[in-house]
């Protein structure tokens, strides 16, 4: 018998593994102490303790304890890696290039910078038109001075707008159909004043995997920094900075079956990669990120990160077997279904999947016993398609139908079984009442109607 709900929405968070709970609880009761304070045995201990989750993590991604940096989660790790870089290496440029299939926290991060950018500019632009005009111009009076006196060639307005003032310049690349980056098309993206590539590991909802080894060789061949957001891969599948050549990458705990609330930020150390901080205080974590370690959280991230190490493997070859046995149940039963991103470059455990003529919505309250995703959890709210199938090229209607179940290391065949009769009868009965399949079954081009409103 299947115990109900079922969770099939590991790449949202996973379950904290009762082994990492066992070896946290020390830490939130009798261990308690500060790892900054260093004369008592509390202190030493909580020291001793962190020392140890930072040699785990180290060791999952083949780094050095010296290359970690504890943060509260990835998308703190995202906005320290991209804000880091900008601000440190601004004299040396100030262009990014990003995907638009990657997470909200590196593209709302890329977009604030263009902001900052743009307003620097404006000023930079107000400025100039006081000097051009002899008086003081109002902020309203701009666009009709800019147009008379063709600011925007002005000579000393475009060595003023090519001085570092802050924010960056970005380049949001499309992806291929299969959602992986044309390697030619990132290479003619790079300019002599680009100073970070940000292309994540793994996408959070296509699970598709980014070829990072070409593209940190690419970076390192032109100069460039290559931060990579690889969150949703890690402890998935192999990932190793050394061979990727990565200079700086994001990972957080409770996509590994660890707490949530810790992440980290690996910062290479030969060649030296440096980063401004964006938070100050007491200095911790070499200046890089101020604030009192989370101790217990930490040890529980150092735990899950072994595990994961440990077991990755054998449980990647289970997960894929599992996986597999869900999507050939679901495609092998209906027709119209569509696998969204690629299956030769994807995350063993995660299967995108849109039904034709079945609304992604209405399927999910159909299966509410089964805790999955139609778009990423961080965007889920919206009623708009998700912008990673968008991106794909997927039509609107399509990815208004799309189910992203994501398995994992609690994920048992008997609940795939139950799964897949389920999905099944849900999306043959939301069928039944659209008469669009029936057309389309029936090789109606649906694109080629012209609907008549009345």
């Amino acid at each position: 018998m299947v115990k109900l709900p079922i969770y099939m929405d590991n790449h949202a968070t996973t379950p904290l593994d009762p082994r990492v709970l066992d070896v946290m609880l020390p830490y939130l009761r009798e261990d308690f102490g500060n790892a900054s304070s260093r004369n008592h045995v509390f202190g030493w201990k909580a020291e001793a303790a962190v020392k140890k989750a930072r040699q785990q993590v180290a060791e999952l991604i083949g780094a050095t304890d010296q290359e970690i940096v504890f943060t509260s989660g990835a998308t703190e790790s995202d906005n320290l890696a991209i804000k880091g870089v900008i601000e440190y290496y601004k004299s040396k440029g100030d262009h990014i290039i990003t995907l638009k299939t990657e997470h909200k926290a590196i593209l709302d991060t890329c977009k604030r910078l263009e902001r900052v950018r743009q307003e620097r500019l404006d000023e930079l632009k107000l400025l100039r038109l006081s000097q051009l005009a002899e008086r003081d111009v109002s902020p309203e009076e701009v666009p009709e001075l800019a147009a008379k006196h063709d600011v925007e060639n002005d000579a000393t307005y475009k060595k003023w707008a090519d001085m570092p003032t802050g924010g960056a310049r970005v380049t949001y690349l499309d992806v291929e159909q299969d959602g992986r980056v044309n390697l030619e098309k990132l290479e003619e993206a790079m300019t002599p004043r680009t100073v970070l590539v940000s292309i994540m590991f793994a996408n959070n909802e296509i699970g598709v995997v980014q070829p990072v080894a070409e593209i940190g060789a690419l970076c390192r061949k032109k100069g460039i920094l290559f931060h990579c957001d690889a969150v949703q891969g890690i402890g998935k599948v192999p990932f190793d900075v050394e061979a990727m050549k990565v200079d700086l990458a994001s990972i957080t705990s409770h996509k590994m079956y660890g707490p949530k609330g810790i992440g980290a930020l690996y910062v290479r150390r030969k060649p030296r990669v440096r980063i401004a901080p964006i938070i100050d205080g007491g200095g911790h974590e070499r200046g890089m990120r101020s604030g009192t370690l989370n101790v217990s959280a930490i040890v529980g991230f150092g735990h899950a990160a072994q595990l994961a190490r440990e077991e990755l493997a054998e449980e990647s070859a289970r997960i894929l077997r599992l996986r597999e046995k869900l999507r050939k149940g679901l495609t092998d039963a209906l027709d119209m279904t569509i696998i969204n991103g690629s299956m030769e470059h994807r995350l063993p455990g995660n299967l995108n999947i849109s039904f034709a003529h079945a609304e992604g919505e209405s399927l999910m309250m159909g299966i509410k016993d089964v805790a999955v995703s139609s778009g990423s959890a961080c965007t889920s709210a919206s009623l708009e398609p998700s912008y990673v199938l968008r991106a794909l090229g997927v039509d609107e209607e399509l990815a208004h139908s799309s189910i992203r179940f994501g398995l994992g290391r609690f994920t048992t065949e008997e609940e795939v079984d139950y799964v897949v009769q389920l999905v099944v009868d849900k999306v043959r009965k939301l069928r039944d009442m659209s008469p669009l399949y029936e057309m389309a079954k029936e090789g109606i081009d649906l694109k080629s109607i012209e609907w008549t409103a009345h």
